[in-house]
C-alpha cells in the first residue's frame, strides 16, 4: 500500500526564456517572483494554484507544462503508472519522468509537501 497525489504544476521553459517567462506567470497569477536558491531551474509562484506548488522550471527541452506526483514510494508510484500506460523516459535526483498515453510528461517525485497535507489529500492505492 502506498500514497501519492499530484503536488506540483511546472511551466517547463527553456532557459533562454525562463526569466521572461517567470516574470510574465508570476504577474499574470499575481504572485511575487520568487527563486528558489538550493535549485536555481526553478522560480516559485507562490499561491497562484490553490493546493499546489507552481513553478516556472528552466529546461533544455520544448515549452510544456508538466505535473508531478508526489509518493510515498517512489517504485510503487511509478509501478501503477507505468501499469496504466505511463513510459519512463528519465530520471533526476530522486524524479522519475514519465510520458503519458497523448504525450504529455509527469514526474514522480518524493514526498515535498507538509506530511499533514499530504497524509489529508493523498490517495491510497493498494
Amino acid at each position: 500500500m502506498h500514497r501519492s497525489r499530484i503536488s506540483t504544476l511546472l511551466v517547463d521553459a527553456h532557459h533562454d526564456d525562463a526569466e521572461a517567462a517567470a516574470t510574465f506567470w508570476t504577474a499574470a497569477l499575481g504572485g511575487p517572483i520568487r527563486p528558489q536558491t538550493d535549485e536555481e531551474e526553478f522560480t516559485a509562484v507562490p499561491d497562484a494554484v490553490p493546493g499546489l506548488v507552481t513553478a516556472v522550471q528552466a529546461v533544455d527541452d520544448a515549452p510544456r507544462y508538466h505535473l508531478d506526483f508526489e509518493t510515498d514510494d517512489l517504485d510503487a508510484e511509478t509501478g501503477r503508472l507505468l501499469a496504466l500506460g505511463a513510459v519512463e523516459v528519465g530520471r533526476w535526483l530522486d524524479c522519475r519522468t514519465l510520458r503519458v498515453p497523448g504525450g504529455h510528461l509527469v514526474c514522480v517525485i518524493p514526498v515535498h509537501s507538509d506530511p499533514e497535507e499530504f497524509r489529508a489529500h493523498a490517495r491510497v492505492w493498494p
